[in-house]
């Protein structure tokens, strides 16, 4: 299975990759200060990233080459600008840059009148990583003018110009020292004093080194002391010398017979430009143990992406394999799920029928449950990997912000429910056919129960999967097909159980002629299902447009089902009455309009008497400059733990109190239809779906309740 998947997924990424451009290349000639300045702009698809001149542990850096009617020539490069730290798969840091950015060059006069071309070269990476080129070229006219595909506003240009890095080689409040530590390796300290934290930014290294051989920099470590005055760093560096030819041996008396220059990118503090400090180190000190290292070890690193949204395999100390329990746990939940009971009273009902079946014939029966259920959880990681490796963000539940989608889901389980009334038969998930006690090999209708399980549980937020979801969503493709299939295990668990000790089905009642009203009880909630479908449909079509279409489309299919059964079962007739709802289709598709995500009508969404504002990103910044304390929850009509926590907790008396007293403000963001501002805001925030519960308080910290609620956890963080 493994070994599929692998294959599966480089299949997937080749195939998804292709024609797909994740970085746009512009230019244009700008002039900043009196000075015509060449700059090669970039754009990157959202989440994805290209690489700094150091890419970090793994990458390339951008390459550039410029020809002038055909002629290769140089032009001299300003700093780059300074990068971000992206933790990818496997805890592997990476230095560079996102969305909007550019490099800037100095220009020349024999660059007038001339046809200048510029090949970009890139590495660009997500999940996947994609090599990348391109070329564009433009006439540069006498006055030192021209551009291609410029997209960067001039304004932008010029502040990107003028933060980017500078060189500082007087610069007094950082200190670096060299210690020799086991083996052919170093470690790089530095000191910065009279520092505080909050001056660090967020997904950034302090200090970043560019290349210098033969020193191989590992992850900055970083420190502060306890009255907050002092941050102390360290790099552990691997000594690359001993694979020269001849080989370079790490000096055993500490000098060095040549100095090695070793240039730093200083991001410290966040409201300063970002200082290249140039240094060179002749020696190192021999002392294993120095003070510097004894003071680390008595303080606790600080965790520089404690904010960031990605989580990766091995810089959580969860682990991935208790991401794969949690999945399974969470999947195991899901079975008492409001939204799938449907589903897994019509399973039960058919253990009861297969009750006095051979253990073979329980076991075969559940396993077709489970495959149903596994590989449905597959198709849905293929669609996740599809839509990620073409730059899509999604999250836990998408698939039911799709119109055509959940008409789908509703018209096979209306079909369920009329088959449960009697209006027709065919083999059920049970296996037989209902009212008749010759046993029919339903293995299909197994594997059905286990598809329609799989789909209506996706709207369910459960215990567990809220922590092996968001990692699913941001981990590579492999492991999100075993974190999905992780889930499908655990939903199809307590089945699986039944199959290998088919012991336990002799606890469940007797087949008798009770189960004919059973049967009919359970058509009622597969209508119910169908009726809470159709209220998420028309929150997301427009219902004045298809609302008759899908009601005449509904009645036609119970007519055809009620014809055949009570009135006739000429084949001539009956062709005529299935067709009719066949031929509704095409113009029930053309009239879904989705609905325009009204901010005004959503602002006046209410639950109970409370009135919450629409949530957006602007709105937030709002609050934050006011001052005031807020409660925001992201909620979709298909979301049933939604429902159920908004009338039982926010629309609760006691958290009515507590809005009153706190003078807190309300924020609701509707994921109903697909949001990608809400998307990519649970995904910062390590959440993968709704419901999602936060907290902003006065002094602009945004504090995460995940997706339980109460009304103590909110009291608690106010």
């Amino acid at each position: 299975m493994f070994k599929f998947l692998i294959i599966l997924n480089l299949f997937l990424s080749y195939a998804f990759a292709q024609d797909k451009q994740y970085v746009d290349l512009g230019a244009k000639i700008i002039d900043i200060d009196n000075t015509k300045l060449l700059s090669v702009q970039f754009r990157n698809t959202k989440k994805w990233h290209t690489y700094w001149k150091n890419p970090g542990d793994a990458g390339l850096e951008i390459k550039f080459k410029f020809f002038l009617n055909g002629e290769m020539i140089k032009l001299k490069p300003y700093p780059w600008p300074a990068p971000k730290r992206y933790i990818e798969q496997g805890n592997m840091w990476a230095y560079g840059y996102a969305d909007d950015y550019a490099m800037f060059f100095d220009t020349t006069d024999t660059l007038k009148n001339k046809t200048l071309k510029i090949v970009g070269e890139w590495l660009v990476c997500k999940d996947i990583c994609i090599p990348g080129t391109r070329t564009i070229e433009f006439k540069v006219n006498s006055e030192l003018n021209g551009e291609f595909n410029s997209f960067i506003a001039d304004s932008k240009l010029i502040e990107n110009f003028k933060t980017l890095p500078y060189v500082h080689n007087n610069y007094q409040k950082i200190k670096f020292f060299l210690n020799k530590a086991e083996g052919d390796s170093l470690n790089l300290f530095y000191m910065i004093e009279n520092a505080s934290a909050d001056q660090i930014k967020e997904k950034t290294n302090i200090v970043t080194p560019y290349h210098a051989f033969p020193f191989d920099y590992k992850h900055e470590e970083v420190f502060i002391d306890a009255k907050n005055k002092i941050i102390y760093g360290r790099f552990a560096i691997d000594w690359d010398g001993v694979y020269e030819e001849p080989v370079w041996n790490l000096p055993t008396d500490g000098e060095f017979k040549n100095p090695v220059k070793a240039n730093f990118l200083l991001q410290y503090p966040k409201d300063e430009r970002a200082k290249i400090i140039e240094t060179e180190f002749s020696q190192f000190s021999l002392n294993e143990q120095s003070a510097l290292t004894k003071i680390l070890s008595t303080l606790k690193p600080l965790d520089l992406d404690a904010k960031s949204s990605k989580t990766s395999l091995n810089d959580t100390p969860t682990g991935f394999w208790t991401f794969i329990l949690f999945a399974f746990l969470g999947g195991l939940i899901l079975n008492l799920m409001p939204c799938v009971l449907p589903v897994i009273s019509l399973k039960l009902f058919g253990l009861i029928l297969h009750s006095d079946e051979s253990k073979k014939s329980i076991l075969k029966h559940n396993l077709f449950y489970t495959l149903g259920v596994v590989t449905t959880f597959i198709v849905l990681a293929m669609v996740v990997h599809f839509l990620k490796a073409n730059g899509e963000i999604i999250g836990w539940g998408f698939q039911l912000q799709s119109p055509g989608f959940v008409f789908l889901m509703m018209s096979v389980i209306f079909l369920m429910a009329l088959n449960m009334l009697g209006l027709f038969e065919f083999i059920t998930p049970g296996g037989r056919s209902f009212g008749n006690k010759e046993l029919k090999k339903g293995f299909t209708g197994d594997f059905t129960s286990g598809v329609l399980a799989t789909i209506l549980s996706t709207p369910c937020s459960a215990p567990f999967l809220g922590t092996a979801l968001p990692f699913a969503f941001s981990t590579t493709s492999l492991n999100l097909y075993l974190i999905f299939i992780s889930i499908g295990l655990g939903l199809a668990f307590p089945f699986i159980l039944t199959g290998i000790f088919p012991v336990t089905v002799k606890f469940l009642p007797r087949p008798g002629a009770w189960m004919d009203k059973l049967k009919k009880f359970l058509g009622l909630t597969l209508l119910l299902t169908v009726i809470w479908l159709y209220d998420v449909l028309f929150s997301i079509v427009d219902n004045s447009t298809s609302g008759i279409y899908v009601n005449t489309f509904l009645v036609l299919v119970f007519f055809a089902f009620y014809f055949r059964a009570n009135i006739s079962k000429k084949l001539f007739p009956n062709i005529i009455a299935f067709s009719l709802p066949l031929l509704m289709l095409p113009h029930l598709f053309n009239n879904f309009q989705v609905v325009p995500m009204d901010s005004m009508a959503k602002a006046k969404s209410s639950t109970g008497s409370l009135v919450f504002a629409n949530w957006s990103p602007q709105m937030m910044d709002e609050i934050r400059k006011n001052h005031d304390n807020t409660f925001i929850y992201f909620t979709a009509k298909w979301c049933i733990t939604c429902k159920v926590n908004e009338k039982l907790i926010i629309a609760s008396d006691d958290f009515k109190e507590l809005v009153k007293n706190n003078k807190m403000g309300l924020l609701v963001g509707d994921w109903t239809q697909r949001d990608d501002r809400i998307t990519e805001f649970l995904a910062e925030h390590n959440l993968a779906g709704v419901p999602a519960y936060f907290i902003l308080k006065k002094d602009g910290t945004l504090i995460s309740l995940g997706e339980t609620l109460s009304v103590d956890k909110v009291k608690k963080h106010l």
